[in-house]
């Protein structure tokens, strides 16, 4: 039985392009260590680290036919490093963009349309709430919220008092709060 430690690096590579598995095994022995420092100076994760050293030697026993490595086994063993790990980083580039894309897509679920009909639906809700109002509270409180009066032009102009139409906006706000508080909360429910 040959002992392959001793066996330079040109010796290893032309002894592994013969498919020898025992020269396969010194070359993995010689370089894992190094590989995956550098690898983890590179990447900070252990994980990574040691999945990027075995792609290399996984490449480099497929590939051990028409590789051109006599010369310069460790140079070949570190560019082939070095590629993994920049086509790591492109990977995760990639998904992060498309990560980034689709957490875009479902939190920005937005469609002019279905938002300019549930807008108009709900301004209906409201103003079929407020014509359900009792008549003198209603007419204060559309005369305030949308014809935009004060309370003392509303006064005036109803002949009540201040305090009575401060009254009936806070009852009306009060009863509107109530029923459309229900009606969003079923909206929401069941995402009408």
């Amino acid at each position: 039985m040959t002992d392959y430690t001793n066996y330079t690096d040109t010796e290893l590579a032309v002894l592994l392009k013969e498919s020898d598995h025992k020269a396969y095994a010194v070359i993995y022995e010689r370089y894992k260590f190094l590989l995956y420092a550098h690898a983890y100076k590179k990447l900070q994760d252990r994980e990574e680290a040691r999945d990027v050293v075995q792609e290399v030697f996984i490449t480099l026993w497929n590939k051990r036919v028409s590789i051109i490595a006599q010369s310069n086994l460790a140079g070949y063993l570190y560019t082939a490093l070095r590629n993994t790990i920049l086509n790591l980083f492109a990977r995760k580039e990639v998904r992060t963009r498309y990560t980034d894309s689709m957490a875009a897509h479902f939190s920005y679920d937005y469609s002019p349309t279905d938002h300019g009909i549930r807008g108009q639906q709900l301004a209906a809700l409201i103003d079929r709430e407020i014509s359900a109002l009792p008549a003198k509270m209603q007419e204060v409180f559309v005369l305030s919220r949308k014809q935009h009066l004060n309370r003392k032009e509303i006064s005036l102009q109803l002949g009540i008092s201040e305090a009575t139409v401060d009254r009936q906006i806070a009852n009306a706000l009060k009863i509107l709060r109530t029923r459309l508080t229900l009606v969003a909360y079923l909206l929401v429910l069941f995402n009408i």
